[in-house]
């Protein structure tokens, strides 16, 4: 699946598409200002305006060329409704040592954020999950140790 990009949700997809215009009409434009004023200002050894600003375009330069390449390459998937856990399903799991549930949503690498249970088809969880149905059991080895899920629900 990663030879020809990396699969997205079509809403990741979309956010990623976002992220690059504003990154290019609004930010780039606005921190080209601010180095403008920067040089301005003469004697660019000692401006720390210039050297931060500077900093600044090297990191946005390098994020617009992952995100080009990242849309470039991507697969959208769209999320299956047949009851199987894929790209973009909402999975409701439980964990069978302590009964404690957890949501997460299966997305591409570029799109996870695990703080918003958004997680990699690639991480250990996502992977285990990938092609489950409601009732099936999986073992994940994680750091802390073994973890044990059932599948309650998959949207």
């Amino acid at each position: 699946m990663q030879n020809k990009g990396t699969a997205l949700t079509p809403q990741g997809f979309e956010e990623i598409k976002r992220e690059l215009e504003e990154l290019l009409t609004v930010r780039r434009p606005a921190l080209i200002h601010r180095l403008k004023e920067a040089i301005a200002l003469g004697d660019l050894s000692e401006n720390f305006d210039y050297h931060d600003s500077k900093r600044d375009q090297g990191m946005m330069e390098a994020r617009i060329k992952d995100l080009k390449r990242i849309l470039g390459e991507a697969t959208v998937i769209e999320c299956a409704q047949d009851g199987t856990v894929g790209i973009g399903s909402r999975v409701l799991v439980r964990d069978a040592n302590d009964g404690f549930e957890d949501e997460y949503t299966i997305v591409g690498p570029p799109e996870a954020d695990p703080s918003e249970g958004k997680i990699s088809y690639e991480s250990n969880v996502g992977a285990a999950l990938l092609g489950c149905t409601v009732g099936d059991r999986v073992s994940i080895e994680a750091p802390c140790g073994t973890l044990e899920y059932e599948v309650v629900c998959v949207q």
